[in-house]
C-alpha cells in the first residue's frame, strides 16, 4: 500500500499534496472546531470566562508541543524509511515515537503539579480569571496521557500516506465533544469546568477510536514483540523533534506574552485577542494541513533521492497556501464584526477585536510562508533552521518591538499587531534563502555521492 502511495506521489507530486491535504485540512477544521465549540460556549459565561481560556491555552499548547514536535520527528523519519522501501525500520521508528509519547506525557504531567499556578501568575491573569484558569487546565492535564499516544498514531497514519484515518479520529472526538459541551457546561452546571471534563472525555473517546484503526488498517504493523531498542533512531527522531517542540514552545511564550501585553490594558482587550486567535486559527488550519503533508512528501522523496520533487512540490503548496490566506485575509479585513459576533454580542469587545483583526490579516501569508518552508526543511532531515525562523520572528523582532511600543513609548494595543507584522516578513525572509541554501547543499551532496 505505501509503496502504491510512493510510486504514485513521485509520478504526480502536485495531485499528491492535495491527496494527502484535503484530509488532514478536515482534521485541521475538526481540531478548530474543538476550539471555537468551546469558545462560544464559554463566551455565554462573559468576558472572564473567554479570558480564562485564553490564559489557558498557551499553557495548554506548551505541554503538548513535545509530543507534537516527537510526531513531526517521527514522521520525518518514517517516510523516509518508506521512501527508500525499508519497512522494518519504519514500523521500528513508529513504535519508538508511541512510546516516547508515552514517557514524555508522564514527564510533563509531573512538572505541571509544581508550575502550572507560577506560569499562570507570571502571565499576569487577575485572580479571579486566574482561579478559573487554574480549574480549567488541572483537568485537562489528566488527558494528556490519552491525546499523546492517540497524536502519534495519527502521525504515523501521516507518514504512510494515510492522512484520511486521522481525520476520523478527529471527528470522533468532535462529535462527542459537541454532544458533551452542553451538558457539562449548562446542565450539570460545571461553567468552564465541564469544559475541561467534556474535552478529557473526548480525548479518551479519540485514544480507543485511534487504537481500533492502528490495529485493523495500518500497513506498519506495530508490536512489543517486533520492537527493537535503538539509541539512533531516539537521536534521530529527537534531532528533528526537539527543534519542532522549542518552536511551538516559542509561539506560546509568544503568546503568553501578548496575552500579558494586553493584560496592560485590561481584560477585555486579552478577551479580543482570544476571539483574534480563534478566528486565525481557521486560516492557519489548511496551511497547517499542507505544510504537515509536505513534510510526508519531502521525506519521502528525500528517502527515494528525488530532491528535484522537494523544491518543485514545496514551490508549489507555497503558492496555494499564500493565496489562501490572501483571499480570506481579504475577507476578513472587509466584515471583521461579521465572524467576531460568533463570540459575543458586547459592542466594546466586537470594538476592539475588529480593529486589531484589521491589522493582524496582515501576517496570515508570512505566516505560511514560514511554516511551509519550516516543514518541508523537517522532512528533509533539517530540525533546527525551523527554530531559528521563529526565534527570528519572535525574539528579535516582533516581541522586543511590541514590548518597545506598549511600555516604553506608551502606544496603543494595535501596536502589538503591527510588531507581528514585522516579525512575520524577517522570518519569512530568513526561511526562503534558507530553504534554497539547504537544498542546493543536498543537491550537490548528491551529485557528488553518485558520481
Amino acid at each position: 500500500m505505501a509503496k502504491q502511495k510512493l510510486d504514485h506521489f513521485l509520478k504526480n507530486p502536485k495531485k499528491a499534496i492535495f491527496i494527502l491535504a484535503i484530509p488532514a485540512m478536515i482534521g485541521m477544521f475538526v481540531q478548530v472546531m474543538y476550539n471555537i465549540v468551546d469558545t462560544a460556549y464559554v463566551g455565554r459565561l462573559g468576558a472572564e470566562a473567554i479570558a480564562a481560556l485564553t490564559f489557558a491555552f498557551p499553557i495548554f499548547f506548551i505541554l503538548i508541543s513535545f509530543n507534537s514536535g516527537l510526531g513531526m520527528g517521527m514522521n520525518s523519519r518514517v517516510s523516509r524509511f518508506l521512501g527508500a522501501k525499508e519497512k522494518k525500520n519504519a514500523e521500528n521508528t513508529a513504535m519508538h515515537g508511541i512510546l516516547l509519547s508515552v514517557a514524555v506525557a508522564a514527564l510533563i504531567f509531573g512538572l505541571s503539579l509544581i508550575f502550572i499556578k507560577p506560569l499562570f501568575m507570571l502571565f499576569g491573569a487577575e485572580d479571579s480569571v486566574l482561579n478559573i484558569s487554574l480549574d480549567y487546565i488541572s483537568i485537562v492535564m489528566y488527558g494528556i496521557f490519552f491525546m499523546f499516544p492517540t497524536y502519534m498514531i495519527a502521525m504515523i497514519f501521516s507518514a504512510q500516506g494515510d492522512t484520511r484515518t486521522p481525520t476520523k479520529i478527529q471527528v470522533a472526538g468532535l462529535v462527542m465533544n459537541i454532544i458533551l459541551d452542553p451538558i457539562f457546561i449548562y446542565s450539570l452546571d460545571y461553567g468552564v469546568n465541564g469544559v475541561a471534563i467534556a474535552t478529557v472525555i473526548s480525548i479518551l473517546f479519540s485514544f480507543l477510536v485511534s487504537l481500533y484503526y492502528l490495529k485493523k488498517g495500518s500497513y506498519l504493523k506495530l508490536s512489543m514483540r517486533s520492537f527493537s531498542f535503538s539509541p539512533k533512531l531516539i537521536y534521530e527522531i529527537f534531532a528533528i523533534g526537539l527543534p519542532a517542540s522549542l518552536m511551538m514552545i516559542l509561539i506560546s511564550i509568544y503568546v503568553i506574552f501578548i496575552n500579558r501585553l494586553m493584560a496592560h490594558f485590561g481584560t477585555i482587550y486579552v478577551a479580543a485577542f482570544g476571539m483574534v486567535s480563534r478566528l486565525e486559527s481557521v486560516i492557519t488550519m489548511p496551511v497547517v494541513a499542507f505544510s504537515v503533508s509536505l513534510l510526508t512528501l519531502a521525506g519521502m522523496f528525500h528517502g527515494a533521492k528525488r530532491f528535484d520533487l522537494i523544491k518543485d512540490v514545496t514551490s508549489y503548496t507555497m503558492k496555494v497556501v499564500v493565496g489562501f490566506t490572501l483571499i480570506s485575509g481579504a475577507i476578513f479585513l472587509a466584515f471583521p464584526k461579521v465572524f467576531l459576533i460568533i463570540f459575543t454580542g458586547d459592542a466594546e469587545l466586537l470594538r476592539i477585536g475588529a480593529a486589531y483583526l484589521r491589522l493582524d490579516v496582515l501576517t496570515f501569508p508570512l505566516m505560511a510562508i514560514s511554516m511551509i518552508i519550516s516543514r518541508a526543511l523537517q522532512g528533509m532531515g533539517y530540525g533546527f533552521p525551523s527554530l531559528v525562523i521563529q526565534a527570528v520572528r519572535i525574539f528579535i523582532v516582533a516581541l522586543p518591538l511590541a514590548y518597545l511600543s506598549v511600555y516604553v513609548f506608551g502606544f496603543g494595543y494595535l501596536s502589538v499587531a503591527v510588531a507581528m507584522v514585522l516579525g512575520g516578513i524577517a522570518s519569512s525572509v530568513v526561511a526562503l534563502v534558507w530553504f534554497e541554501a539547504k537544498l542546493k547543499k543536498l543537491i550537490e551532496m548528491h551529485r557528488v555521492h553518485v558520481g
